[in-house]
């Protein structure tokens, strides 16, 4: 037994060695590479000093320690795997949001326009998520919590501003119709399945749906059926998936022909309806 005991005793201090190795490293560590993972060596450095010297946490000092000399080789370090920690539940929300919002900026670029915030960011989310294992320092959690915020947010201020959407450039569709009728034709309606298309493409575009008619009748009657010719495609634009209220419909009649003709002849050309979507 006393045997098993001293080997207890050896085994114990061999771990302990161990530890206090890898914190010792650490404290002199001098990072390389990027002014992102020198200020990480630093950061962890401060942390895995404070968990040994302060708390007397082994364990996790041994473990930031090894964090700080991996981020003092220019390597890349990633904040904790959540997986990694025995976390409450009612607390675990919230982590994993902090944790996708930092990641996502981190690799938006944050390391190379905010290394010493985005570096400062990440050991601050990390020491949150040390205390909140433990849970049962709520002043210690919120200082760490407190500090990470107030790091993110100085990180977000810097990061490049959203490129506004492209404008959407106007595109102008006509069809055609028969002599005195309002009816879509096949070939009219080739052309609306693609203003259709477009419409839906855009998402939010509108679509001007205005009617025209030839000289061939009275500018009263004319002016009535380029209505119709208006209404009718904008059924159809409604019948394939468009929403009524994207689509403002209005009659020019005679006005505006798209080929001048005198009055009382039949131009094919202006018996027509224009749309613009935009």
């Amino acid at each position: 037994m006393r045997s098993l005991k001293w080997l207890a005793v050896l085994a114990l201090s061999s771990a302990l060695a161990a530890c206090a190795s890898d914190i010792q490293r650490a404290r002199t560590a001098e990072g390389t590479g990027s002014p992102f993972t020198r200020t990480l060596t630093q950061e962890y450095k401060d942390f895995s000093t404070f968990e040994a010297d302060e708390m007397y946490d082994w364990p996790n000092a041994r473990h930031f320690a090894r964090k700080s000399l991996l981020a003092a080789q220019g390597e890349t370090v990633q904040p904790e795997d959540l997986g990694n920690w025995s976390l409450p539940a009612d607390h675990l929300d919230e982590l994993t949001a902090a944790r996708a919002k930092l990641v996502g900026l981190l690799d938006a670029g944050a390391r190379d326009r905010v290394p010493e915030a985005a570096a400062r960011a990440q050991v601050r989310y990390d020491c949150w998520v040390e205390q909140q294992e433990e849970n049962h320092q709520p002043d210690h959690i919120a200082a760490c919590r407190d500090q990470f915020f107030e790091s993110l947010a100085q990180v977000e201020a810097a990061a490049p501003a959203a490129a506004a959407p492209a404008a959407i450039q106007p595109e102008t569709y006509v069809v055609y119709f028969d002599w005195n009728k309002f009816n879509i034709k096949p070939e009219a309606a080739q052309v609306l399945d693609k203003v259709i298309a477009a419409a839906k493409a855009s998402g939010t575009a509108s679509i001007s749906d205005t009617g025209y008619a030839d000289r061939s009748g009275t500018e009263d009657y004319n002016l009535k059926l380029s209505l119709k010719r208006a209404d009718a495609v904008r059924d159809y634009l409604i019948k394939g998936g468009i929403a009524a209220d994207r689509i403002t419909v209005s009659g020019r009649g005679e006005a505006d022909p798209a080929v001048p003709t005198a009055d009382g002849v039949k131009e094919p050309r202006n018996r027509r309806v224009e749309l613009i979507v935009q």
